[in-house]
């Protein structure tokens, strides 16, 4: 395989003086707090949203929360924050943390928008942020392993006779626990209820590590809210999570303090949709579904083994050699045939990467090629579509989009959609809100039927939807795969 050194998608140095002004703007508290619109007047965090088009949710990532399954990001809090972007009509963006004092902070600083976890409410915690109306009930519970030999005891008595089923009994007792975590101020409390010392040790790793470590005996005891606790016990059945040591408690999510008109648009929509039906088969999807377990513990989860595909191997090898992002190749593929190395479109493109007929050919590869020879095939058309572009769209991360659309609908409609938007006074070298605006056009006869548009009508939903996806499921997967 010939490398082509001129191709590629990463190239930092170029962001560098952005990643200065970019910080500089966020530890700039007015910026942050008192932004103000063009006529001079003092607009409101959703108004902000709304203007850039996003909102930035945090979320913990985990085998609930946020994961990828089968190259598919999913998860309770994810899939819920997702919700409510669509009901504001603005993109998700997802930021990562399992650290409850960062992520605080990412808040306070003005980095995300929402705290998209399910935080116990807490008087606390009420001085630090404001929180949204409660997304659920949960109580605090002991989660401790079970007696070795728990399989062959008869009754459930037995087994009980041998756990901590009141709370006194943890006196003397050392419980590790998430670090910042509400968990630490309710063993305070029950120490002082039951009139004796309660060892506490906090754990920089996330409550579901932490009951691993219970289960697999690093660790005797932790806490967790029961929601959790009940899920992580479909594949961690050593454990038991039966004991209480807290009441029912608020479970919501936190936004920056004074920033009412979102606290008062979340507060409307998550009373409208917790009583829908999609809510209630998204929860159930994620906290009663009993397959649960086999997600968590398949290779292709993040929280098990960790693949996005079959193919990683294969398409990391051709990646190196190609210079190119194998979780953006990947993410091409997902999106192209699912991974389905014999899968055909009612075009008649076939294979993982969805190569037309007269394009397959071009690059040696037919219905009898090896996956390995599709996916060579695919990049080599994607290196030669950057090639085309490579001297009018000089910025590469701008160009990505160009050729994504390119590669689904063709370069000819990517040339026309450009002519159009410098016709019509956008810059022609923009994708969003710019060329991509013009490609959705080219439906229109008003503007396929223009005297610069070369190569006629083009359902532009397509490509516009396909560079969305792909860049957005990417995102996904540099969030959670690190490798």
């Amino acid at each position: 395989m010939r490398k082509q050194p001129r191709f590629s998608w990463t190239n930092p140095l170029l962001f560098i003086p952005l990643l200065f002004l970019l910080v500089s703007c966020l530890n700039n508290e007015e910026n942050l707090n008192r932004i103000l619109s063009r006529d001079g007047r003092e607009i409101s965090i959703l108004e902000r949203i709304k203007e850039r088009g996003k909102i930035i949710g945090l979320v913990d990532y985990n085998s609930t929360n946020y994961f990828i399954y089968r190259g598919e990001p999913m998860g309770y809090q994810f899939e819920m924050l997702k919700a409510f972007a669509e009901h504001l009509e603005v993109k998700l963006e997802i930021v990562t943390n399992n650290d409850l004092d960062e992520s605080f902070n990412s808040l306070q600083n003005g980095e995300v928008d929402i705290i998209g976890v399910g935080l116990t409410v807490t008087k606390e915690r009420n001085e630090i942020v404001d929180f949204t109306e409660p997304l659920a009930q949960t109580r605090q519970v002991l989660v401790q392993r079970k007696p070795e030999n728990w399989r062959k005891m008869e009754t459930m008595d037995e087994i009980d006779e041998q756990l901590i089923r009141n709370p006194i009994q943890l006196a003397g007792k050392t419980i590790v626990i998430q670090k910042m975590s509400s968990f630490k101020d309710r063993l305070i409390n029950l120490s002082n209820e039951i009139g004796d010392s309660i060892h506490i040790i906090e754990d920089n790793r996330e409550v579901e590590q932490l009951i691993t470590a219970v289960a697999e005996g690093e660790i005797d005891y932790t806490i967790s809210d029961e929601y959790i606790a009940l899920v992580n016990q479909r594949f961690n059945v050593d454990v038991d999570v039966k004991t209480a040591v807290s009441f029912p408690q608020n479970i919501a999510w936190g936004i920056r303090i004074g920033e009412d008109d979102l606290r008062q648009e979340l507060n409307h929509w998550i009373n409208e949709f917790k009583h829908t039906l999609t809510a209630k088969l998204l929860y159930s999807k994620y906290f009663k579904n009993p397959r649960t377990i086999y997600y968590a513990r398949s290779e292709f989860h993040t929280e098990g083994g960790g693949k996005i595909s079959k193919y990683d191997e294969v398409i990391k090898e051709i990646s190196d050699e190609y210079e190119m992002d194998w979780k953006f190749l990947s993410s091409i593929i997902y999106q192209e045939s699912g991974f389905k190395p014999k899968v055909e479109s009612w075009r008649g493109a076939y294979g993982l990467m969805q190569l037309m007929p007269a394009t397959a050919e071009m690059y040696g590869v037919d219905s009898l090629s090896t996956p390995a020879e599709q996916i060579e095939a695919g990049v080599k058309f994607i290196q030669w579509l950057d090639e085309q572009l490579m001297d009018v769209v000089t910025d590469y991360e701008e160009r990505k989009k160009f050729v994504l659309a390119a590669y689904n609908v063709g370069l000819g409609h990517v040339w026309d959609a450009r002519r159009l938007a410098k016709k019509y006074d956008r810059d022609p070298n923009i994708w969003t809100n710019n060329v991509d605006t013009f490609l959705l056009q080219k439906s229109d006869p008003t503007f396929y039927r223009d005297s610069v548009v070369k190569y006629g009508y083009c359902r532009g939903s397509e490509p516009y939807n396909f560079v969305i996806e792909i860049l957005d499921r990417y995102d996904h997967y540099n969030n959670l795969i690190k490798n």
